[in-house]
């Protein structure tokens, strides 16, 4: 199973979140055994650094990037997938973004938190709490 990580999930356990750090990182355990395979949009990790990077030093939050880059990939992108980002009836143009982004890579779901934000996505996002049940 292909899975498209949101920005908010990798924000979930890098700043340890309760009570959605806990099944956001079982999530990425589960990423990290290669039981489904992880992607994240290019777009989130310029959003997730400059989160982070408020609260904790550059060192950490890279350190944290390069491992999340040993078992997750960037979602394969092109101007066309912006234009068809662009098409989507999504009111968040961002979470569109993600859609496109999940389209792009194959992805059977958008692991999220924010699931009313993907009503009109064309690949059902699930929380990473469903999303657990779906590869365990």
């Amino acid at each position: 199973m292909k899975i498209l990580v949101d920005t908010d999930v990798l924000l979930d356990v890098a700043l340890d979140r309760p009570p959605f750090s806990e099944p956001a990182g079982e999530l990425m355990d589960l990423l990290q055994q290669g039981r489904a395979t992880g992607f994240v949009a290019w777009h989130s990790i310029s959003n997730f650094y400059y989160i982070c990077a408020s609260s904790q030093n550059d060192k950490t939050v890279r350190a944290f990037l390069a491992d999340l880059f040993s078992f997750i990939q960037i979602a394969p992108v092109s101007t066309t997938d912006m234009q068809r980002a662009l098409s989507l009836n999504m009111k968040d143009f961002e979470d569109a973004m993600q859609a496109a982004s999940a389209l792009a890579c194959g992805a059977e779901i958008i692991a999220t938190r924010n699931l009313r934000d993907y009503v009109k996505s064309p690949i059902k996002a699930k929380s990473p709490k469903e999303a657990l049940s779906l590869i365990q």
